[in-house]
């Protein structure tokens, strides 16, 4: 497992080029830094090109500032065959007062693809080694299940409407 890196921290200084109308960092930035922080941690562990199959549950919880120490934190918590799912934190830090805050969290799903075709490669399987990352895992399981029973639901609407 020598040089697989299972884990990614990317920092921003928030500037004023980031901010929407309000003078908050904008969700697009903030999804930009995510899926950037995702790629490199999927890419480190499976050593291949990755593209984004998707992200659960993003939720914005605080807002970033301009002049906030940002960091955006991405961590593997599941492979598949081909897939991993990675828990993102991104976390805003006040300079001045230096205190840190949980400003958006989410999950992404990665794939890693092949370079002479693009398609779906194999990925080193990742096994939790404490309970905090088996805590991770099961609740990577845990919406992997709900993503395919939305699928369901969705496929079982589009059907209908033929």
């Amino acid at each position: 497992m020598s040089g697989q890196q299972n884990e990614v921290t990317l920092r921003f200084l928030a500037q004023p080029t980031d901010v929407n109308f309000g003078g908050k960092v904008h969700g697009g930035m903030v999804m930009k830094w995510i899926d950037q922080a995702g790629y490199a941690c999927a890419v480190g562990w499976s050593g291949a090109y990755c593209v984004t199959a998707a992200v659960s549950g993003i939720q914005f919880v605080k807002p970033i500032l301009i002049g906030d120490l940002v960091n955006v934190r991405a961590k593997l918590i599941h492979t598949g065959k081909s897939s991993m799912q990675m828990a993102v934190d991104v976390l805003a830090r006040d300079l001045r007062t230096n205190e840190e805050r949980l400003a958006t969290s989410c999950v992404m799903v990665f794939v890693a693809l092949d370079k002479p075709d693009g398609k779906p490669t194999p990925v080193p399987p990742w096994s939790p080694r404490n309970d905090n990352e088996r805590r991770l895992q099961e609740n990577a399981l845990h919406l992997l299940e709900l993503s395919k029973r939305m699928e369901q639901l969705v496929d079982t609407r589009s059907a209908g409407n033929d």
